[in-house]
């Protein structure tokens, strides 16, 4: 049967979900009203079908000393049809985690109260929405993102609509606009390019406590993209792999996924987190080797030359050039290399499949800890000193550390499997013994991409190696020693990089990503979407990327500044000269593709630079120097002058300084104050820019003006330019602020507009 489906925009009121996360006023009272009231309402539910907060007696557990103490639970939402509870939703805040064992068990004691003994509980935190079967606790039903709730609808009126229980089917409830509103049809052609996404880095387990990398994408920006641009089941490819950022947040988000490196330590890494695993065999084989590692590890001088000829070793693999030693084994004292000798020979000889595949990439987690290039972060304080990062993976060669951290083996190997088994409970709704099969992670070359058929891929969002940053098969030596990973000489033929141990050219590196690209094309579908991730400060490499794909056959449509969520200590050293974060380029597969015309500029260089500055100054109501760098990247893309743009303005700071206003606190620059604009901006946003700088200005000094004085204050700053009407202000101000009285006026609340 199918069921009617939603519109989201009419179900949320128009809710823009990727301010949410970032919003402190956002809380679970916003999402039991914003969130789950709309979707109840859209089920179907009236008011008097909703009990909200009922108390419930515990029936068995009292406390206080003499036990009389009643202990009382409290759900959020029990849906009712006539007089029996149908099911149970709690509301959470955005920052817990639905799928949370502590979670789930105190909603599972509402479902099973002798009072409700409801069929289905659910939990909801504004961003995901998960439903249990109440005799079934293990993993959800159905689980999914309220972003993308439309696709789920019909699975979700299936279960939880009135008429979905025995009971509700004599009821003839009235509708809502929610559901008498058909979804429209997932146009891809049409799809809109993100603006800057707010980096949530480390709130998800799956990612981050794992094992290092040497990049690796936010995973929310990733799984924003994988959303925008597709719909669930269909298939994502990324060719550059690395550590299956993009791959994994494709299956987290119910769509398909090939993952692609030419490292073994990546496939390695990819393979190795999403295998599925009997949880019970897996604790009780890391007990006994963990047992039998304790019990026998080599300690004294005589058992660690012992080991050492007994035990695996690493292969004398010679690392690369600016090491500061010659080959893998000397990365580790003679203490180390016994200790992890044993340890792997105790993981080898006591586990197999997906089990001995999890223990050894804990294994190769203890390797990144305990070796002599393992420096302590200094802002990290551990006792265990894990709080820092090997050298290859922090300074991108191998730099011994100034003194030995003295990692204890047994203590790192259960921080790994604590952190390794919190991420595949994480995984496990999406990626289990059933899903499995719909990820490929394959060793391969970008460049060569011949198993997949012509037009068969939805969406590639990729980030490829860049230049001479990062040689990642020379980088990868230690642990592909350790870990018996082969890498061939073929590999590093096809390695798209610059220099590196086999010195390749800037040519042989733009042949590469050129081959890559045209492979791209082939094999992804039309009207579908390219996202390639740039953090190239050579404007040789731009025009590389934009003319080999223009010559391929995609439409260039537009790129968007994205922060990383890290700043480098070259950044906070000469802020004015080292820039952080990247830019993502977005590019459709289209039939009649229109190519960049290179415009004629018809100003001198100068002249664009300043209307660049000050419009992204508008459009921000200030911005930092990121900003207006990325702002001017793009425009120089666009227009054909990003050469220029490098050998005249490679530092920015005298402009700026000399021009506008900096905030150190901030670090934003703004226009100064009562000056004008010294190009032609946009009408509106010249007004905004003013109308909100002067209205913080009066809030600031506890004034509420009226309409005339905002009128008389703002009307000189924009006599450069047509000069706006009074009803042109006016509807700008209607925008950005609330009127107070009978016409004073003040800044509307930041993030109101998202919520409401």
């Amino acid at each position: 049967m199918t069921l009617e489906q939603v519109s989201k925009k009419e179900l949320f009121n128009g809710l823009d979900f990727k301010h949410l996360i970032d919003n402190p006023d956002f809380k679970e009272d916003s999402v039991r009203e914003i969130i789950i009231l709309p979707i109840l309402f859209g089920l179907g539910y009236r008011q008097e079908n909703i009990v909200r907060s009922k108390t419930l007696k515990h029936p068995y557990l009292k406390i206080g000393s003499n036990k009389k103490r009643e202990i009382k639970l409290i759900p959020d939402y029990l849906l009712k049809i006539e007089n029996n509870y149908a099911w149970v939703l709690d509301a959470k805040a955005p920052g817990q985690k639905i799928n949370d064992y502590d979670n789930v068990e105190q909603v599972y004691s509402y479902a099973s109260h002798p009072e409700i003994r409801s069929t289905y509980f659910a939990l909801c935190n504004g961003l995901e929405f998960a439903l249990y079967r109440r005799e079934y606790t293990n993993k959800p039903i159905l689980q999914f993102s309220v972003s993308e709730i439309e696709y789920y609808w019909d699975k979700l009126k299936m279960f939880l609509s009135p008429s979905s229980f025995q009971v509700g089917k004599n009821f003839n409830y009235g509708t809502t606009n929610a559901t008498l509103k058909s979804k429209s049809e997932f146009d891809y052609s049409t799809r809109p390019l993100l603006e800057e996404i707010s980096v949530r880095k480390q709130a998800t387990r799956r990612h981050y406590g794992v094992h290092g990398y040497f990049t690796k994408q936010t995973w929310n920006v990733v799984a924003d993209y994988i959303k925008n641009f597709t719909k669930p089941g269909d298939l994502v490819l990324d060719p550059f792999g690395g550590s299956g950022i993009t791959a994994i947040e494709a299956m987290m988000n119910n769509r398909k996924a090939i993952n692609i490196d030419l490292n073994p330590l990546a496939v390695f890494l990819v393979e190795s987190l999403i295998a599925p695993i009997n949880y019970e065999e897996f604790t009780d084989t890391y007990d006994k080797i963990v047992e039998k590692y304790k019990k026998s590890e080599p300690k004294t001088k005589e058992e660690i030359n012992k080991a050492i000829s007994k035990y695996p070793q690493p292969a004398p693999l010679k690392l690369p050039k600016g090491s500061d030693v010659k080959t893998v084994n000397k990365l580790f004292s003679r203490k180390q290399l016994a200790q992890l000798g044993f340890l792997k020979h105790l993981i080898l000889k006591n586990s197999k499949g997906n089990i001995r595949k999890t223990l050894l990439l804990m294994f190769s987690g203890v390797v990144t800890r305990v070796n002599l290039t393992y420096h302590i972060s200094n802002s990290v304080k551990s006792k265990s000193g894990f709080g820092g990062d090997a050298a290859a993976f922090r300074y991108y060669r191998y730099r011994i550390a100034p003194k030995n951290t003295n990692v204890d083996v047994a203590d790192c190997f259960d921080l790994r499997y604590k952190k390794i088994l919190s991420a595949k409970k994480e995984m496990e709704y999406y990626i289990n013994e059933d899903s499995i099969q719909d990820i490929q992670v394959m060793k391969g070359t970008a460049t060569n991409l011949k198993f997949l058929p012509k037009e068969s891929v939805d969406y590639i969002y990729t980030d490829p190696p860049y230049g001479n940053k990062i040689p990642y098969l020379d980088l990868s030596v230690m642990w592909n020693a350790w870990l018996d990973l082969d890498v061939s000489e073929e590999d590093y033929d096809l390695e798209a990089i610059e220099g590196g141990e086999h010195d390749k050219t800037k040519n042989e590196y733009n042949e590469l990503i050129s081959k890559s690209i045209q492979e791209m094309y082939r094999v992804l579908k039309f009207d579908r979407w390219l996202s390639f991730v740039f953090a190239h400060k050579d404007p040789e490499f731009w025009h590389l990327i934009i003319d080999t794909a223009e010559a391929c056959g995609f439409e260039y449509i537009g790129a968007v500044p994205q922060k990383n969520g890290q700043t480098s200590f070259k950044k906070r050293q000469n802020p004015f000269t080292v820039l952080s974060g990247q830019l993502i380029i977005n590019f459709r597969k289209v039939r009649n593709p229109r190519a960049i015309m290179k415009a004629n500029l018809g100003m001198d260089i100068a002249d664009i630079v300043m209307q660049t500055i000050e419009g992204i100054i508008a459009k921000n109501n200030g911005a930092t120097l990121e900003q207006i760098n990325d702002e001017l990247i793009i425009k120089g893309l666009e227009l054909g002058f990003l050469d220029l743009l490098k050998k005249e303005y490679s530092d920015l700071t005298p402009i700026l300084l000399g021009n506008f206003d900096y905030n150190d606190e901030t670090e934003i620059f703004t226009l100064k104050q009562d000056s004008k604009f010294k190009t032609q901006i946009d009408e509106k946003l010249r007004v905004r820019y003013y109308l909100i700088s002067y209205l913080r200005r009066k809030e600031r000094e506890n004034i509420v003006p009226h309409f005339d004085e905002i009128v008389l204050a703002i009307l000189p700053l924009l006599k450069n330019g047509n000069t706006p009407e009074n009803q042109t202000i006016l509807s700008v101000l209607e925008d950005i602020a609330e009127r107070i009285g009978e016409d004073s006026w003040k800044l509307k609340v930041e993030g109101q507009n998202e919520l409401f």
